[in-house]
């Protein structure tokens, strides 16, 4: 294998997302001397998103055009992208621990007989051997990983390991692949997003998620201006969405989204372990309940009690002073 490692890009809506550069400050303390190759996939000009790859640290960037990866299928990324692994032969393979790199890079791993350090939220070197942290029993421990022999292969985690600074005197290759993916099966009929406008939940350093406390769509609104004047993210326990009070899209917790924000406010929300399981690794958790006994406040670093339709409101307006 050459001293070389592949950063898988993700890119949404044509931008790539913070993960992908993350990956690459993940690759480069895993190969600091190596060269740092970038990757990604569409069908639309990928030229601006590879360059800010090198400008996030990328030695030289792989795009790959075809028809068949306009939208995302683990057929025809797969195809695309074990033709480029391939050739590269690379000793390393970094992509983001969302949807897509948690559907693929297994099936990947699969086809190049490879092992599979998923879900890194923390990567140090010991006597030259890369050491990967990772949550198990739902985020209730950690467990650390060496990969003795053959390929390093890891998804990381987003919002754990920081970005590089980005620099745009940085300049390094681009390049087209032509590639041939023939034999796909899944047909892309329709995209429907029901995702929320503005910042991506799983990237988001502030998260506002409501609970069934909240009691409805309209108790919803005043989470949506806090996170709005915070620069933030709405989220949402599954009883909220199972209630109907919010789209499913900003479910949290051990069945939907896995978030480590650098704050995260818990409102109306009582603190179930399946919740918790999505949630607990960030950085600052403020709770927010009428029921003091909610277990929520047993893992908070700041505890409210009190009635969020009326805290809500004074946070709003003690933020905006901040920010005048």
């Amino acid at each position: 294998m050459s001293d070389k490692c592949l950063v898988i890009g993700e890119a949404r809506e044509g931008t790539l997302r913070n993960v992908s550069f993350e990956a690459i400050a993940a690759a480069q303390k895993l190969q600091s001397d190596g060269e740092i190759i970038g990757v990604i996939c569409g069908n639309t000009d990928l030229e601006n998103q590879a360059k800010e790859m090198i400008y996030y640290g990328a030695d030289r960037v792989i795009t790959l055009k075809h028809e068949n990866l306009e939208a995302y299928t683990s057929e025809g990324y797969g195809q695309a992208l074990l033709k480029v692994i391939k050739d590269e032969n690379p000793s390393g393979i970094v992509m983001g621990h969302t949807s897509v790199g948690k559907d693929l890079t297994p099936k990947l791993a699969s086809k190049l007989d490879s092992g599979l350090v998923s879900d890194v939220v923390d990567l140090e070197l010991d006597n030259g051997k890369a050491v990967f942290t990772r949550p198990i029993y739902s985020g209730k421990a950690f467990e650390k990983k060496i990969i003795t022999s053959g390929l390093t292969f890891i998804t990381i985690r987003p919002n754990n390991i920081p970005a590089l600074e980005r620099d745009e005197s940085r300049s390094g290759g681009i390049s087209t692949k032509e590639i041939d993916i023939a034999g796909i099966r899944t047909v892309i009929k329709d995209v429907i997003r029901k995702a929320a406008e503005g910042v991506d939940l799983s990237e988001a350093n502030v998260i506002v998620a409501g609970g069934r406390g909240v009691k409805s769509e309209e108790g919803f609104k005043p989470l949506y201006e806090l996170a709005e004047v915070l620069g933030g993210a709405v989220g949402a326990s599954r009883g909220a969405c199972d209630a109907e009070y919010c789209d499913y899209s900003l479910q949290i917790g051990q069945t939907g989204k896995v978030v480590t924000p650098d704050l995260y406010i818990a409102v109306g929300i009582s603190g179930a372990i399946q919740h918790l399981a999505g949630m607990s690794n960030s950085k600052v958790i403020v709770a927010i309940n009428k029921d003091p006994e909610a277990n929520i406040f047993n893992i908070a670093d700041y505890g409210i009690v009190g009635d969020l339709f009326e805290i809500i409101p004074l946070l709003i307006e003690e933020v905006k002073k901040i920010k005048q």
